[in-house]
């Protein structure tokens, strides 16, 4: 589990393209990798990716990715140079800054417009209809790994509205129009509407059958 709270952003040092697998090398920087083992759960890109390797002396650690993360992520699309945003872990004890991720990515949005002024950063994300459906204005949403509010709900998409902090921290300072992010939807709002929406569906069958 995580946070969605990014410590830092990675650098990916190595990919090497397997057959139905990709390897990625990435380098957070030695302070990122203390007390850390094999096996361990680490989120790139809100991805959560399992520890392979690692030298926390050296600062870098390996991932294997495979098919089915691949085709639901952007994961597939990062080239060797690229930032990625790195999370480790909710540990007992931690500060939940952001909200409670599980890094299970259901599917991606892609970015329509991103508007600057000053210090204001407007984002404008475009989403599938089966997926709106769990969006909702000002209530939590999770994209590339960082935990957001929804600004405002729209047709086809949504709103994000972010602070200088996030856009220098996160790798969303650099995306621009066209950009593909990985999004986690909220887990406590896809119960609520799928509990609803089936005790109505229940309700209205019971209605037609009397």
């Amino acid at each position: 589990m995580f946070t969605g709270i990014v410590q830092t952003k990675a650098v990916i040092t190595q990919i090497r393209d397997e057959v139905a697998l990709r390897r990625l090398t990435i380098k957070p920087g030695a302070e990122f990798l203390r007390d850390l083992n094999r096996g361990a759960s680490i989120a790139i890109n809100g991805v959560c990716l399992t520890v392979t390797d690692f030298d926390s002396a050296a600062g870098w650690v390996n991932f294997d990715v495979i098919t089915e993360t691949l085709a639901k992520t952007n994961l597939g699309k990062l080239i060797v140079g690229d930032d990625v945003n790195f999370e480790r872990s909710l540990t007992f004890g931690s500060e939940l800054g952001g909200h409670i991720v599980s890094g299970h990515i259901q599917t991606t949005a892609n970015i329509v417009a991103v508007h600057r002024q000053g210090n204001d950063c407007s984002m404008q994300l475009a989403l599938a209809p089966e997926h709106m459906r769990y969006v909702l204005s000002k209530g939590f949403i999770t994209v590339e790994g960082c935990s957001l509010t929804v600004g405002e709900t729209l047709s086809d998409g949504f709103m994000l509205y972010l602070i200088p902090e996030t856009l220098a921290i996160t790798t969303l300072g650099q995306k621009r129009a066209g950009d593909t992010l990985n999004i986690e939807l909220d887990q406590q709002t896809q119960t609520i509407v799928q509990t609803v929406e089936r005790i109505m569906a229940e309700r209205f069958a019971r209605q037609a059958d009397q």
